[in-house]
């Protein structure tokens, strides 16, 4: 079978195109998955890009959906042809995570799904939302996952809340889905007036261009009459966090799904106090957020953006795709 390994130390030039012995039938409580499709992510990129310690020669990719070709003894969640979608942390099923890092992480402590058949625990994976393609239901194992464990999970969302997504990637376009098909308004924020017509399109009542207006925060409280938004889906990180609070509602809930401007730097502890809002921190989530995300989706007509699709052999021009920031919602690889 082909796969593509990253070898030491990285880079999107030295990514290995290899043939790998076929994996063979799954045993008791495994799947075996034609794999179709993957999405790009962040964590992602600096596998790829050498910036995270993986193995030399760590197959990359966290998201992975196909169907399955064979089930082993034991297995009674799935049937051959079902088709089905990875968990981010395979081995993390409910309750609270108490493991720290990405070692069970496929693509990146373990090999992941730049390949074109797996076989992997039945609970590696949880079933795709019904009628969507390959590349649309990979984009559920770690941007819609974090986008619903945001809203839903943590911040409870309820309709007639007001949510502010920020910048165009991924999980900030789902965000932006799903909180409208939850009853939310929504007010997103970007560089470009170009997606800020697009999130228009998809139905944000409010945009801002942050270019344009820097202070974005009292901004987004003047929309909303005073009171700031209830849920803030923060990418940014420290360069972004002040504004981020500026904006929240007083008991409104910030969360932490990316630090694109720095893994550190000041916090306006004070302001997060007198605002009494919640800062919570999330990395994805487990198997059994997945599975109530996936019996969610099937109850609406949501289809995730996927910007542009590239072919198997072409993951090094995708990656410096999606690090380039001119994409609006998610980057696909299919074969």
């Amino acid at each position: 079978m082909k796969a593509i390994k990253v070898k030491a130390p990285g880079g999107y030039d030295n990514l290995e195109l290899v043939d790998l012995p076929d994996p063979g039938q799954p045993g008791p409580g495994e799947i075996r998955v034609r794999l179709h499709a993957t999405t790009l992510n962040r964590h992602d990129l600096n596998v790829l890009a050498g910036k995270s310690p993986a193995a030399d020669g760590r197959i990359p990719m966290a998201d992975g959906a196909g169907v399955v070709e064979a089930i082993g003894a034991g297995v009674t969640e799935y049937a051959v042809g079902d088709a089905v979608v990875s968990c981010f942390f395979p081995t993390w099923f409910d309750g609270v995570q108490v493991a720290i890092g990405f070692s069970t992480t496929p693509g990146d402590g373990v090999d992941g799904y730049a390949r074109e058949v797996v076989v992997a625990p039945a609970t590696s994976f949880t079933r795709s939302p019904k009628g969507w393609t390959h590349a649309e239901a990979a984009t559920i194992t770690t941007a819609g996952l974090t986008a619903w464990r945001a809203l839903r999970v943590e911040g409870d969302l309820k309709p007639g809340q007001s949510v502010l997504v920020m910048g165009s990637g991924g999980v900030s376009v789902l965000a932006l889905q799903y909180a409208k098909a939850m009853g939310a308004t929504v007010i997103a924020t970007s560089s470009s007036d170009a997606k800020l017509e697009r999130y228009r399109a998809l139905g944000a009542s409010q945009t801002l261009n942050y270019a344009e207006t820097p202070e974005w925060g009292p901004k987004v409280r003047e929309l909303t009459g005073g009171k700031g938004v209830d849920q803030v889906v923060e990418v940014g990180g420290a360069g972004t966090l002040p504004q981020a609070i500026q904006a929240v509602a007083v008991g409104g809930h910030i969360t932490m799904i990316g630090v694109l401007t720095g893994p550190a730097g000041n916090v306006p502890t004070a302001a997060l106090m007198v605002r009494q809002a919640r800062l919570h921190g999330v990395i994805v989530g487990n198997r059994t957020m997945q599975q109530d995300l996936v019996a969610w989706l099937d109850t609406t007509d949501i289809r995730p953006i996927i910007d542009r699709s590239f072919a198997f052999e072409q993951l090094g021009d995708a990656a410096r795709y999606e690090e380039s920031g001119d994409h609006f919602g998610k980057i696909a690889v299919e074969w």
